[in-house]
């Protein structure tokens, strides 16, 4: 079983295509499962669409699911279409965005943290003068808002866990061994998973999300992983889905998991 549960399309304003267009490409990747999963509107503002380069307007959202539910019907017995979003994990808009998400029939929801201590986590800028101490402040800052995610009971899989490094390397050399393994911890305690999402390698790290090492550790704590190749463009739908099980059964690993109706699906590796 072959499957993506990452993509976006132009609703999210820094995507291309249409959400037809991810699914095409699935086919042609010779996927069985495609998940469309755009980012959440921006629920914290009166506004509609607040940031229009970075999430859809809330006037869209019913408009994005009625689309994917409609393009799963026509596509069913070709493949296999899944409405999923990623939510970005506010502490302050938890609750509201739990609320209005609840409301709409979503196979699975990624959480992902794109926000810690004030900044954007690809903002490289952060990192301008901190000293060591900082440093690991900052990261164990970082680690603790995914283990406070996934403890919110809002998620089913957790995206990219170690995506601060995307424009910024040096952050995986950044010691807070304590902070990874009580993330760790709390992921596997609270029963999501998380994905090794291979979107990082077009990023200036050029690695996925995350780490071999991270990897390696979430195995030994019994974290469940998932797989998204976080497509912005249909080109990169199930980008290195095969070396991705390979690294996954080398590691140790099994099974994988992707979610429909949130009901855990396992997938032999």
């Amino acid at each position: 079983m072959r499957f993506d549960l990452h993509t976006h399309h132009y609703r999210c304003g820094h995507a291309v295509g249409d959400i037809r267009d991810y699914i095409e490409a699935a086919i042609a990747a010779d996927l069985q499962v495609i998940g469309i999963s755009d980012h959440t509107p921006y629920f914290g503002s009166d506004e509609d669409q607040p940031f229009p380069n970075t999430t859809m307007g809330k006037s869209e959202l019913k408009n994005y699911v009625q689309e994917v539910l409609d393009l799963q019907k026509e596509y069913a017995g070709k493949i296999d279409v899944l409405l999923g979003i990623e939510s970005d994990y506010f502490p302050d808009h938890a609750r509201l965005y739990q609320q209005t998400l609840s409301q709409y029939p979503f196979d699975y929801i990624i959480g992902s943290v794109h926000f810690s201590d004030g900044y954007s986590i690809f903002d490289r800028t952060r990192w301008e003068g901190m000293d060591t101490a900082a440093q690991v402040a900052a990261k164990t800052e970082y680690f603790r808002l995914i283990g406070e995610s996934a403890k919110s009971g809002m998620f089913q899989i957790l995206g990219h866990i170690d995506a601060m490094k995307s424009n910024y390397p040096a952050f995986t050399e950044i010691q807070a061994p304590q902070a990874l393994d009580q993330m760790l911890q709390t992921i596997a305690e609270s029963g999501v998973a998380i994905e090794v999402n291979t979107s990082g390698k077009i990023k200036v790290c050029g690695l996925w999300h995350p780490v071999d090492d991270i990897l390696e550790r979430a195995h030994h704590f019994g974290v469940e992983v998932s797989f998204g190749s976080d497509s912005h463009i249909a080109q990169r739908v199930g980008d290195d889905l095969d070396l991705v099980a390979q690294k996954l059964r080398d590691i140790g690993y099994t099974e994988w998991v992707y979610y429909k109706q949130k009901q855990r699906q396992a997938v032999a590796l």
